[in-house]
């Protein structure tokens, strides 16, 4: 492999990272329309292993939008990050796989507040988390004229746990 071959790869890598991190901070934050456009105008997205839906991306970030309603505070944490390049002949291709677990502590809304308060709430920003979800993530990824972005992620829960 030459040189120039080894940097490309790099920096799809890289820019791959960074798709799978902007995903997160996206569900996170609740910014629907950074989620959106992480995606392939065709991108696809199937929560349906932790009870939720499959269908188009777009569809998807509406039912996500009012789900997470429930859950004023999250922090989705996605680590242990294996990529695959396509390789053609020891050249990256235009497209990739990301396999990744995840573990994603949230609060669900405190019913006499409508928020994540609660009293061992600091500061306002919903206290300790209530529920965790935790499993793995397989993202698909196609190079766009725009850069790397999601043709399909599939959500593969393995446990979740509610406390009180």
């Amino acid at each position: 492999m030459t040189q120039r071959v080894d940097l490309a790869t790099v920096m799809d890598r890289l820019a791959i990272d960074e798709v799978v991190s902007g995903y997160a901070v996206a569900v996170d934050d609740g910014d629907w329309a950074a989620y959106r456009a992480l995606f392939t105008p065709d991108g696809r997205a199937d929560y349906s292993s932790a009870g939720g839906v499959e269908g188009p991306a777009r569809q998807v970030a509406d039912w996500l939008a009012e789900t997470m309603r429930l859950f004023p505070v999250r922090q989705h944490l996605i680590v242990n990050r294996l990529i695959r390049l396509e390789d053609l002949g020891g050249s990256p291709g235009d497209t990739a796989e990301v396999r990744a677990d995840f573990v994603n502590p949230m609060r669900l809304t405190d019913p006499g507040t409508g928020t994540g308060s609660g009293p061992d709430d600091a500061g306002g920003t919903g206290g300790a988390p209530n529920f965790v979800a935790a499993g793995r993530y397989t993202f698909a990824l196609a190079r766009t004229r725009d850069g790397w972005r999601l043709s399909r992620v599939t959500v593969h829960e393995k446990w979740r746990h509610l406390s009180s």
